[in-house]
């Protein structure tokens, strides 16, 4: 899905398998690995397929693209610090036993826009709006919540903070940081490979794109002294964007083995 979104988002053209499971290998899974996980995402809607004679090609489903647009535009603004109005978006949910399933995909998807668990049933979000959780109550079809907005005290005994473990949080961003600074200034001083730039890059973005769904988004002032966002932001924004040459060369030319075309509109996406 990252491959895919970063390099051909812009591009509704099918791909070929073989490129794409050869991608895969550069990060050591192997080729039986591959296939069955473009199987998996193709049993679920995310990939669509087409064959011609024995070649097997497949692109992104249009949903699924639109959520890696969705993903991208929430990590491109995620700690850009906004005004924030004091409002907190809270929804109150009650998902019966025998929709178990629907119950684990909405909290995954409350946790992707930035909710988390005040209390078992009652999530809460300073950077959702209210359309947001109304719209995956509606793509779940659950009809048993409440989408509530409103203002708290942050100093109360248990403020709508106290649904972050932010000493946890501040832990990964300080190894996130760790490991990105070097990284950083190998970069710059033209020190990477494109192959190792094409994985350290893919990489990067997978650990870093779980910081919105984790951190409360608040403007950095109604944050504890010293957080660490904005210096994780510009490292990260920085070494995505300096990786990026690299990585899109490195694509081209494993692509370019099985569709010159499809190697040729490969393009990397900065976070700008």
């Amino acid at each position: 899905m990252t491959l895919l979104g970063d390099y051909w988002l812009r591009h509704d053209r099918h791909l070929s398998s073989a490129g794409l499971i050869d991608l895969l290998c550069e990060f050591g899974i192997s080729r039986s690995s591959a296939r069955a996980a473009m199987n998996r995402l193709l049993r679920r809607g995310v990939v669509e397929v087409r064959k011609a004679g024995r070649q097997t090609f497949y692109r992104l489903a249009a949903q699924a693209a639109e959520r890696v647009s969705e993903g991208a535009r929430r990590i491109a603004a995620f700690g850009l610090d906004p005004n924030w109005d004091g409002h907190w978006t809270v929804v109150a949910f009650s998902v019966p036993e025998d929709r178990r399933d629907s119950r684990h995909l909405l909290r995954s998807r409350l946790r992707w826009f930035g909710f988390a668990p005040l209390y078992d049933a009652v999530w809460v979000s300073a950077s959702a709006t209210a359309a947001d959780a109304q719209a995956v109550l509606k793509e779940l079809d659950i009809v048993t919540a409440t989408v509530l907005r409103g203002t708290t005290d942050l100093t109360a005994d248990r403020s709508p903070l106290a649904a972050w473990d932010l000493d946890a949080l501040a832990e990964v961003y300080a190894s996130f940081i760790e490991e990105t600074r070097p990284l950083l200034q190998e970069a710059l001083a033209g020190q990477v490979t494109p192959q190792h730039a094409l994985i350290a890059r893919t990489r990067l973005m997978d650990t870093y794109r779980r910081f919105p769904g984790i951190d409360p988004g608040l403007p950095s002032d109604h944050m504890p002294s010293g957080w660490p966002r904005d210096e994780a932001r510009s490292l990260f924004t920085q070494a995505y964007n300096a990786l990026g040459p690299l990585a899109e060369t490195r694509v081209k030319q494993i692509m370019g083995a099985y569709d010159e075309d499809a190697a040729a509109q490969a393009r990397f996406q900065s976070v700008d």
